[in-house]
């Protein structure tokens, strides 16, 4: 795998190291020795799936309250996604800022989301299918989230989003 350093400190893009022949190609998708060789949290507790029926469907940003904020691994396997995080680490000097990463099928990029951030994406094409582990175990209790249109982070998506659960679409304005 290829840890990419992204601009904030703590998220990366991993890519795949292909090893192709005639046949394919073969890769390794997760070690939990080298992500601890880059200083990432590796005890992935949890896996999820989520199937997106039309493009332009958006989902996020969601975030867990400490002491059940999650590590998150995401990867999209069929379609495409635009991925987005959100910086809520009041210490970081990236607060509040957001970044922006293309994951789809061809590229089987994965996005490793640190403690601490906001997490959603919109499909950029129908049928999306989106594959995350997860480093702590669902809490109703402390789930939270911020609008994906708030303007307290001007997230510049690439679409107007057409579907927006009503959960997603309410949280209200972010106060720090």
């Amino acid at each position: 795998m290829k840890f990419v350093a992204l601009p904030f400190a703590g998220p990366f893009l991993v890519e795949l190291e292909r090893r192709e022949d005639d046949r394919g190609f073969f890769a390794r998708a997760f070690c939990r020795r080298e992500f601890e060789e880059h200083g990432l949290n590796h005890n992935l507790v949890q896996c999820n799936l989520s199937f997106n029926h039309k493009r332009a469907t958006l989902r996020g940003m969601h975030y867990q309250l400490a002491p059940y904020q999650e590590v998150k691994l995401v990867r999209c396997f069929r379609g495409a996604i635009y991925d987005v995080i959100v910086d809520l680490r009041p210490s970081s000097p990236t607060f509040k800022q957001w970044l922006g990463v293309r994951l789809d099928e061809d590229n089987r990029a994965m996005l490793y989301v640190p403690e601490g951030f906001a997490h959603g994406y919109i499909t950029l094409a129908d049928s999306c299918e989106v594959f995350y582990q997860v480093s702590e175990f669902y809490h109703p209790e402390s789930e939270r989230g911020v609008r994906w249109n708030d303007p307290a982070f001007q997230i510049e998506w690439p679409l107007e989003p057409l579907i927006v659960s009503d959960k997603d679409r309410s949280y209200p304005d972010f106060r720090a």
